[in-house]
């Protein structure tokens, strides 16, 4: 692999840290039509907190860019583009097609592209090869060849970090899936693993997030349950926990550019080969609706505690999709703002992780800068970022206001209602 050029097109959450790892080895270009977000990687700046200064300029053979034509002499083509799920909850494969479309155009023989945006089992080969072909003139394995490997990136973790992630691959025909093998072994020190096939590994990576996504929406319909019973969801799943193969996962809002949309891509394929998924679905069922669970319990408690509802004040404490990291995208915390705005609730969200700018542009959200605790009849942690346990919830108590701790990380003696 002495002469190996690669371009990782898309330099987001999965893109960078990929192209970091490959840059300490090979002649690798970070590719993204975001000029903005290449300059600020030039200085070395990560606005997604994934990477700090160091970890870029370590990767002495990293260059950035923005210019197609920087990236036309590369020989190996990694697509890292979203593919989220569009409002009927069906796939969107936009970006994905237009990665291929662009890598197309400069496409020459043996060049390998390898695909590790997550998309349906026979995605790859059904959508992006026909489109390589047509675009390219050239001819599948024949002239150039596919890899997939499905990211497994975890936003904000520091720990199981890319290296320390086992990786599969797979390739589109023997010679091909060892070379790519090969090629992550190179940067995975977790070690990789071998799928038999292209469609294997995709509906590896759709399960995984499957699996998770139905545990959660258990525990979430027991905490449904637990409601109407009066007893504490997590005292139960604490109780439960001190058998030795009880699987303790915690009820919640499922978003996120993985766990609450993969099941869709997994549930589309099924359908289009004619089975309806019952399962699959049913537990996204549970999770899309835990926000307006939330709301509706809150007003619930506003009530109870003989709070005015309309124009009352509430304060949302975190947007993003998780604890301890600037990623709003598919982030459930909108569906409880929705929910409270439509009982004619004032609602502030304050989030110290979320990019004020970008949550304007996608949710027409403004963030607030500063809590003022007096101004509140209730407030409800949604998300656990470590700025928060810093608060005095009991300063909001002593103002009559309800706390309603989504997340269980504060003590309960300054707690309304937990999930």
């Amino acid at each position: 692999m002495e002469s190996t050029k690669i371009a990782i097109i898309g330099q987001g959450y999965v893109g960078l840290p990929l192209a970091t790892a490959f840059g300490k080895h090979f002649e690798t270009i970070g590719f993204d039509i975001n000029e903005y977000r290449i300059n600020q990687l030039k200085t070395f700046i990560d606005n997604t907190k994934q990477l700090v200064e160091d970890d870029i300029k370590n990767a002495i053979y990293l260059q950035f860019s923005s210019r197609v034509e920087d990236i036309a002499n590369s020989n190996i083509y990694i697509i890292t583009v979203p593919t989220p799920i569009n409002q009927f909850k069906s796939p969107d494969l936009t970006l994905l097609l237009k990665a291929t479309d662009m890598i197309a155009h400069i496409l020459k023989k043996g060049d390998l592209v390898i695909y590790e945006s997550t998309v349906y089992p026979g995605c790859t080969e059904e959508e992006c090869v026909p489109l390589l072909e047509k675009t390219s003139g050239l001819i599948y394995n024949s002239d150039f060849f596919i890899g997939y490997s499905p990211e497994r990136i975890n936003p904000g973790d520091k720990v199981n970090t890319l290296e320390k992630i086992c990786k599969v691959t797979s390739g589109s025909n023997p010679e091909t899936a060892i070379k790519v093998n090969q090629l992550y072994q190179k940067i995975i020190s977790a070690g990789t693993y071998l799928a038999p096939s292209i469609k294997v590994a995709e509906a590896s990576k759709a399960i995984e997030n499957a699996q998770r996504d139905l545990n959660i929406s258990f525990v979430n319909e027991l905490a449904l349950i637990f409601d109407r019973i009066g007893i504490d969801t997590n005292d139960v799943l604490d109780a439960a926990a001190t058998k030795w193969n009880f699987l303790k996962f915690k009820p919640g809002l499922v978003g996120g550019h993985c766990i609450g949309v993969d099941p869709y891509y997994l549930a589309h394929k099924a359908e289009a080969l004619g089975y309806h998924p019952q399962v699959i679905l049913s537990g996204r069922r549970v999770n899309d609706n835990m926000g307006m669970f939330v709301a509706n319990k809150l007003i619930k408690l506003m009530i109870k505690k003989e709070h005015k509802i309309t124009k009352s004040n509430v304060l949302i404490l975190g947007f993003t999709f998780k604890e301890n990291c600037p990623d709003i995208r598919n982030t459930r915390v909108i569906d409880i703002y929705k929910e409270l705005i439509q009982f004619d609730l004032n609602v502030d969200i304050y989030d110290p992780w979320a990019d004020a700018k970008e949550v304007k542009a996608q949710y027409q959200i403004n963030l607030i800068k500063t809590i003022k605790i007096k101004k509140y009849q209730a407030v409800v942690i949604t998300v656990a970022h470590q700025e928060f346990m810093t608060i005095d919830f009991s300063e909001f108590q002593k103002n009559q206001a309800i706390v309603f701790d989504t997340k269980s990380i504060i003590d309960r003696a300054f707690v309304d209602a937990r999930l």
